[in-house]
């Protein structure tokens, strides 16, 4: 069979053929499987932070509900936040972790309404911010990138900062000019702080693990592990944030007419 592949064009060219398909087939089928077994761990994970959510949500209706009296406020408020929001699901196509300016690509773009700026986060907290949109997919800068620049807060505590990636490992990040008179702990939620149209306020991001002084001395450098996995990242959301995004438009729309104003 050797000799019959190997010195007959015709033959040869049905063997390479059919052992492409054959590879190809097999291929696919290796990662269909391991894309299946992954879902388990992705379940169980979402299925975690989703008890954390449900929990958090029993303990503030019960704050609120004490100290208004009325069981309704927070449902009410919720209802009318979340219909502000539009979450566009898509997944991730590839993706990198080890080197200093990291890229994810995902499936949908353009014709799906995604728009450059975008937040983009994942059930386990924040992903990064699209950057690049073409009809069918679309370029995410993920925190993994030297550029990425996120508006962060500690919850609870009301210090804010810039998380930024310094390279190294895919689980840390670090959070910028935090104050030397800041109050925090180790273990402490590193979440958004909605200064921007690109995230809401509150969305998770990390865990304080280390305190360093910045290099002047003036201020706090803190080390944060990372809520989302990126070395595991299939499914993202893209958040749409149509009014906060026409409130920013028309204060930079505000600040151009008195730039105008002033230069006459």
């Amino acid at each position: 069979m050797m000799l019959l592949f190997q010195f007959n064009s015709y033959q040869g060219s049905v063997y390479f053929t059919t052992a492409n398909t054959v590879a190809g087939k097999v291929y696919e089928w290796s990662s269909d499987l391991e894309s299946f077994f992954s879902l388990t761990k992705n379940n169980e994970q979402l299925t975690q932070r989703n008890l954390y959510l449900e929990r958090q949500v029993k303990v503030m209706s019960e704050q609120l509900e004490k100290y208004t009296r009325d069981s309704s406020f927070l449902k009410s408020n919720q209802l009318a936040l979340l219909h502000d929001y539009r979450l566009i699901t898509a997944k991730v196509i590839t993706n990198s972790i080890n080197k200093q300016d990291n890229y994810i690509t995902i499936n949908k773009g353009s014709a799906d309404g995604i728009h450059r700026d975008m937040g983009v986060a994942c059930g386990n907290g924040v992903v990064g911010v699209v950057y690049m949109v073409s009809p069918h997919y679309s370029i995410v800068l993920p925190v993994l990138h030297s550029q990425t620049n996120i508006s962060v807060t500690i919850a609870k505590r009301g210090y804010f900062g810039y998380l930024q990636w310094r390279g190294g490992s895919s689980a840390l990040a670090d959070v910028n000019d935090i104050p030397r008179h800041a109050h925090f702990r180790i273990g402490d939620a590193i979440v958004t702080s909605g200064y921007s149209s690109i995230f809401p306020p509150g969305m998770l991001v990390g865990q304080v693990l280390h305190v360093f002084n910045s290099s002047d001395g003036l201020s706090y450098r803190v080390q944060v592990k990372l809520s989302t996995d990126f070395g595991n990242l299939r499914d993202v959301c893209v958040i749409d944030d149509s009014p906060m995004r026409e409130r920013v438009e028309l204060m930079r729309a505000a600040q151009d007419s008195i730039k105008v104003r002033n230069g006459k």
